[in-house]
């Protein structure tokens, strides 16, 4: 066996651990009986060491325990926070870019004396507050509450690692500064380009840009995100691999018209995908869209996008052994994890029969990409949003083709901003126009009577769809190494 699938089978061990064990605490998961495990397989890895299978099965189970473990810390820890309210007065420092929520805003803060403790304070979105900023904070400090039956907000937050908010929260400036100047600075890098679009832009165009430059939706409005899920189209207004993608295919370019050699241009681009994450600050949205892109883009520019699961499945778990409440609470998580695992194991063989043969001006592989993905985020989808966009894939065919040059022409814009406005002003005319076009495209599509129908399935059909889609592909591999063995 070659230690390229040995290496695969101990990381899927350690991700079903995980999986077992956030789905299924505190049912199935006793500590006394997860440390008298783990003694016997230690025993049995020493007695049977020259047998290689017996072997891999051990470490396999011990890497299984590892994932079980600590998750099940982490979830006791949640279970057996205190209930009960608890007055609290400190000063506390505003840990994170405040997040706006309609009429909201979210501060995630710290106190001063505990720097590991985190809490949610939800003040008016017309309060100007910032990254680091120092505040007298008093209030009570309870657990989420969970309103919607179908979301557990209490978890959400948790697996961002905010165990408390603060109910009737009295604030009181203190004008002092502290937290990382280097992220701060970061900060500010990106509220400039907001600003730059937000001046040189109208709106809904302008919150479209800034959705794809730098990710999220929070300046369109709630009907027109809803066309933008209707019409499947949500994806291109976050920080995902498919956006950090076109940032390598540019940076690529780049470095390759500049001299560099492929493999010198695939790490100017790693790094500069790299500075990209922080300068969106270094969400965890963003942080998971720049791995993954990183891996993505390695894997198609090398022409092995079939055999780059080990760097697919090692990333999930590196991430998941910081956090592994994102495995079942961070929907993001999900969809990135899983759109990715579509594209590389399902795309080559969308390329293989279709795409080679069929090439329209990219547009089939663009469709193509989009259904690989489409087939493993799906279930997720109609489970955590009970909605069934039918018009996503010709919405995808459209739209996605135009995001390069729009992405392109409204970063310019913001850069030139910092320098000249005349000069920026005419690239912001220039990217307009392909923004107002799809502005108008995701409209009518979205109002189309069946563009998106009603659809709601149960966690039974999720993993039902995921073992008849591994079926397949299993089926599917063995019918191509049969084929090429009699060949």
């Amino acid at each position: 066996m070659t230690k390229s699938k040995i290496f695969f089978i101990l990381s899927l061990s350690f991700l079903a651990g995980i999986f077992g064990a956030s789905f299924y605490f505190p049912q199935t998961v006793n500590m006394g009986w997860l440390f008298f495990v783990l003694i016997a397989i230690l025993i049995l890895a020493v007695v049977f060491y020259e047998n290689k299978k017996n072997l891999l099965v051990a470490f396999a189970v011990l890497f299984f325990l590892g994932g079980t473990w600590l998750t099940t810390t982490r979830l006791e820890k949640i279970k057996n926070l205190s209930t009960e309210k608890q007055n609290f007065s400190s000063v506390v420092e505003i840990i994170k870019e405040p997040e706006l929520n309609d009429m909201l805003q979210n501060l995630t803060v710290s106190p001063e004396n505990d720097a590991s403790q985190r809490i949610l304070v939800s003040v008016s979105a017309y309060q100007k507050f910032s990254y680091g900023e120092k505040l007298s904070l008093s209030c009570s400090l309870e657990l989420p509450k969970n309103i919607l039956p179908d979301f557990d907000y209490k978890m959400y937050l948790a697996a961002k690692g905010v165990y408390y908010q603060c109910q009737k929260p009295k604030i009181e400036k203190l004008g002092e500064v502290g937290g990382n100047k280097f992220y701060a600075g970061l900060i500010g890098v990106k509220n400039g380009f907001e600003d730059n679009i937000n001046q040189l832009i109208p709106s809904p165009e302008a919150g479209l840009l800034v959705g794809l430059i730098l990710g999220g939706s929070h300046q369109l409005s709630k009907d027109i995100q809803a066309e933008f899920s209707r019409t499947g189209l949500s994806h291109i207004t976050a920080v995902s691999g498919y956006n950090v993608t076109i940032i390598a295919e540019y940076l690529m370019i780049i470095g390759i018209a500049i001299g560099l050699w492929r493999r010198q241009a695939f790490w100017f681009a790693a790094i500069g995908i790299i500075l990209f994450v922080i300068v969106t600050g270094l969400s965890a949205s963003a942080v998971r869209a720049g791995v993954m892109g990183i891996l993505l883009i390695w894997a198609m520019k090398n022409g092995r996008l079939a055999n780059s699961q080990n760097a697919i499945i090692f990333s999930a778990d590196a991430m998941l052994m910081n956090n592994p409440l994102l495995l079942r609470y961070d929907v993001g998580f999900q969809l990135s994890f899983l759109a990715t695992v579509g594209i590389i194991y399902i795309y080559p063989l969308f390329n293989n029969y279709l795409v080679k043969k069929n090439k329209v001006f990219g547009l089939s592989e663009i469709l193509f990409l989009t259904l690989s993905a489409q087939v493993f985020v799906l279930p997720i989808i109609l489970f955590n949003f009970s909605q069934l966009s039918i018009i996503s894939p010709l919405a995808n065919l459209l739209i996605l083709p135009f995001l390069p040059l729009t992405m392109l022409l409204g970063f310019l814009a913001a850069v030139i901003g910092f320098v000249s406005n005349s000069v920026a002003l005419v690239f912001s005319w220039l990217a307009y126009l392909p923004l107002k076009y799809e502005i108008l495209t995701i409209d009518f599509l979205s109002g189309l009577k069946y563009a998106a129908v009603p659809m709601k399935i149960t966690w039974w059909e999720v993993a039902a769809w995921y073992i008849i889609i591994t079926s397949v592909m299993i089926f599917i591999s063995r019918c191509q190494k049969e084929k090429q063995s009699m060949v």
